[in-house]
């Protein structure tokens, strides 16, 4: 009986591998370990042996009744796994779309103007040693007002019309400051890291405002950095994503979240400080929001103001790409009319 038992055994072993579909592995299974299968049948047999034969005899079938449970499974996994990468190669696509597209006479695929900028900046800082973060859209009142020095009662909030969610403690992000608080919750000082990301306000449309925009939030923290260190940097961030020397200006601005405040413009590259729509004919584009951060700033990111300091700035990418791409209108950036997107293929 054992021998037979082994014979059987061997048999399985050497057929097993052969087995290629889902119903033929149903059917072998069936023959080998089913109630009316090869192993079944030899069990059946063990009424006619002594007890100590039982014994050893039973031992071991449920020993092979095991082993063949066990490659039977192994083996139906492995044929789904070759019908899903038959099914995928079968399906497969060439993403290298390029030529076939210009070959059917089609227009090559391209980037957004915004999407481009985005990425260009990104590299740019990746460069410079900065740290790149992303934050929820959705925020919680502490996070996009509190922390950042803004509390209920403060006029500041009046500034922003925000787009508030019905239980009144969460909203639609209205600046990406609020990363420079989760930025401080996960980084230890020394540091730098910017966040670029939609932001949303109730805005009134024009050709130089949207209710959905870009921006990109920039913060360093350290010892001993002073308004010097942030000024010199702007300047050369402006002349990296313009590829020239700028004429930029410095003024008093107010944002809670830093002291003392600042504003960065820089000459409107659409009408060369002449004045336009854009600019709302003054010659000069708002490139950026920028300051010391404020002591309660740090100290809502869990930093000792007495021990350390910096700066944060907060770039606005729609305008920038408007600036770089000549545009007039924001509103050609969010408008998905094709002829204004193609201008923009990269390959």
């Amino acid at each position: 009986m054992l021998q037979k038992l082994e014979e059987v055994k061997k048999e399985f072993d050497s057929e097993i591998d052969s087995v290629a579909s889902m119903p033929d592995m149903a059917q072998f299974k069936a023959d080998y370990i089913g109630k009316k299968g090869r192993l079944s049948a030899l069990m059946g047999g063990m009424r006619d042996l002594s007890v100590e034969d039982k014994k050893t005899f039973g031992a071991r079938a449920n020993e092979v009744k095991q082993e063949m449970i066990a490659a039977v499974e192994k083996r139906s996994q492995a044929i789904e796994l070759e019908a899903i990468n038959a099914k995928l190669e079968k399906n497969r696509q060439d993403i290298s779309w390029t030529d076939r597209i210009t070959d059917k006479g089609q227009q090559a695929a391209g980037l957004h103007p915004l999407t481009k900028v985005t990425r260009e900046l990104e590299d740019l800082f990746l460069s410079m040693g900065f740290d790149i973060l992303d934050g929820p859209h959705i925020e919680d009142e502490y996070h996009n007002f509190e922390a950042l020095n803004i509390p209920e009662s403060h006029p500041a909030r009046d500034m922003q019309d925000t787009f508030w969610f019905k239980d009144k403690k969460h909203l639609l992000r209205t600046h990406t400051s609020n990363l420079q608080i989760r930025g401080m919750e996960t980084h230890k000082p020394p540091f730098k890291f910017v966040g670029p990301g939609k932001v949303f306000r109730c805005e009134t449309l024009d050709a130089s405002h949207e209710a959905a925009f870009h921006q990109l939030e920039g913060m360093m923290v350290g010892r001993d950095i002073s308004v010097p260190h942030m000024i010199h940097f702007l300047r050369t961030l402006l002349s990296e994503i313009f590829k020239s020397e700028l004429k930029v200006r410095l003024r008093p601005g107010f944002f809670p979240f830093v002291e003392p405040g600042f504003e960065l413009d820089y000459e409107c590259l659409l009408c060369g400080g002449k004045g336009c729509s854009v600019c709302k004919q003054v010659g000069w584009v708002e490139a950026l929001g920028c300051g010391m951060v404020h002591p309660n700033v740090l100290r809502g990111g869990g930093i000792d103001p007495n021990e350390f300091n910096g700066f944060a700035f907060g770039l606005g990418i729609d305008r920038l790409t408007m600036m770089r791409y000549r545009i007039d209108d924001v509103r050609h950036l969010h408008s998905g009319n094709l002829q204004f997107s193609e201008q923009f293929r990269t390959y």
